[in-house]
């Protein structure tokens, strides 16, 4: 096998509520999360990604990842789904997930809601 030296494009998980369900780096480490992951470790991050939490208004998680994205001139917003994407977008999401909006409601996996 021969090795191509090719690293791909990094996306950082933001966990924008906090929520002990949810992976993600806590808002509160994301800066010096994405700072070390580009300054230390040379990866290619060029965006950011988060869930807000189901209950509340979206906006506020919206506009925390939005402004941490422009803070360290990321070009990537993966943010919204088939609930809220219209407000994503208007937040500046480049990506929004649409599955449910696509595929209508699916059954659970392993006892969560898809």
């Amino acid at each position: 096998m021969v090795k191509e030296a090719r690293r791909p494009d990094l996306l950082v998980q933001v966990n924008t509520g906090d929520e002990a369900q949810k992976a993600g780096c806590p808002r509160a480490e994301a800066d010096a999360f994405i700072r070390a992951a580009q300054d230390d470790f040379g990866l290619p991050v060029k965006g950011l990604m988060c869930i807000p939490p189901v209950e509340g208004d979206p906006r506020p998680h919206f506009a925390f990842l939005a402004n941490l994205a422009a803070k360290h001139g990321l070009p990537i917003l993966s943010m919204g789904m088939s609930g809220d994407f219209e407000l994503a977008v208007k937040f500046g999401a480049t990506h929004v997930r649409v599955g449910t909006a696509i595929f209508g409601t699916r059954a659970p996996v392993n006892d969560q809601e898809i």
